[in-house]
């Protein structure tokens, strides 16, 4: 495989982890900051927004999945899709803490 293969496998890691909280935010009808709300990543969008930010980041995600040839076969690049995972589920606790209606003392 080539190098950026396994880029996209990160990457897909990444997108598939930030997809989560939008979409469940969402359908639980809980507002929820994303990049359009004001100031951007802050502010509050509302939860059908979150629902389709959360599904277009399902849709890239799917699609560095498929471009980082993610199989059985392939170990690194599970290594590395569970890796972007960790990355942006650690970059995400740290962002929003005390949003959603959750606060931590």
């Amino acid at each position: 495989m080539k190098w950026y293969h396994y880029v996209a496998c990160f990457l897909a890691g990444v997108v598939c982890a930030n997809a989560v909280p939008h979409f469940v935010m969402g359908v639980t009808s809980v507002p929820f900051p994303t990049p359009f709300s004001n100031p951007p990543g802050k502010g509050l969008s509302s939860p059908t927004v979150n629902v389709f930010w959360g599904m277009f980041n399902l849709v890239i995600g799917y699609l560095l999945w498929r471009g980082g040839k993610i199989s059985n076969d392939n170990k690194w690049g599970i290594v590395l899709l569970f890796a972007g995972v960790l990355v942006m589920g650690i970059m995400l606790s740290w962002s929003f803490v005390g949003v959603g209606g959750v606060r931590m003392n």
